[in-house]
């Protein structure tokens, strides 16, 4: 994958991360959970991408199944795990 589509993937997924942060009716752990995956994809000290992308998933995806998370949000969330599956590749 280029340069120019990783920035746009990892545009698109920090899109959605925001979307569920400022989404209310989203658990506060789930919004934190998400808030500390958006820090890790983000985090520029950190050299490799897919070692960012795969804390990234590790975070999301703790809080996925929760019991508390809205479909709509659950939806996203996968949609998001989804994204950051395909850019380890």
């Amino acid at each position: 994958m280029d340069d120019k589509k990783l920035a746009d993937a990892v545009n698109q997924i920090n899109r959605q991360i925001d979307m569920l942060i400022s989404d209310t009716s989203v658990p506060k752990n789930v919004r934190s959970a998400v808030g500390d995956a958006k820090s890790k994809l983000n985090d520029a000290k950190e050299a490799d991408f897919t070692v960012r992308v795969s804390g990234a998933i590790y975070s999301i995806d703790s809080v996925s199944n929760d019991i508390n998370l809205p479909p709509q949000a659950r939806t996203m969330l996968w949609s998001v795990l989804s994204m950051l599956e395909s850019l380890k590749e």
